[in-house]
């Protein structure tokens, strides 16, 4: 499987007693997703191997795994770090109007026909989710993700329309 394939939904964290357990950070909402995608692709930097025995608890605020082959606290410390990812079509289909995070990175951004620069991250702020734009010197706009300001978001077309000047932000 593919680097392109695969979709990062977590971390490995610290090791978690002397029998090979990892806690585990979640990147989905809510956090309890990862419990159920499979399989899991443990890795970095694009080198993923598949992990073919799993057990995944609620720890706390988080998660704690026992991953196939990591038996012991040694063995779990050197998997921290390590991206958790799964198939792209383990994930859920999207409602209409709805788009993943990572489908909106890499899209052009255009007000009025101009081009502000492509989508290069998004941030979490509470109120808000925001695109972080970049244009082609290097710098950045901050855009709210809200009806306001995004208009449209076409990614088969590989586009977002907003609503916003570039010295606005």
């Amino acid at each position: 499987m593919s680097e392109h394939d695969l979709i990062v939904v977590g971390r490995i964290g610290a090791a978690f007693g002397v029998k090979g357990w990892v806690h585990c950070h979640s990147y989905t909402s809510p956090p309890e997703n990862l419990v159920s995608y499979r399989p899991w692709f443990i890795g970095r930097e694009g080198q993923y191997r598949q992990i073919e025995e799993l057990e995944v608890k609620r720890h706390k605020q988080g998660f704690v795994a026992q991953l196939d082959k990591i038996n012991d606290r040694d063995l779990a410390t050197e998997m921290r770090g390590q991206d958790i990812a799964v198939p792209r079509d383990a994930l859920p289909a999207t409602e209409e109007g709805e788009v993943y995070w990572r489908d909106l990175v890499g899209l052009e951004v255009v007000n009025e026909g101009k081009s502000l620069g492509s989508v290069v991250d998004l941030l979490e702020t509470g109120a808000n989710d925001v695109l972080v734009v970049r244009d082609e010197q290097g710098e950045e706009v901050l855009i709210p993700f809200a009806r306001d300001y995004v208009l449209e978001v076409d990614v088969s077309a590989g586009f977002v329309r907003v609503a916003w000047q570039k010295d606005w932000g």
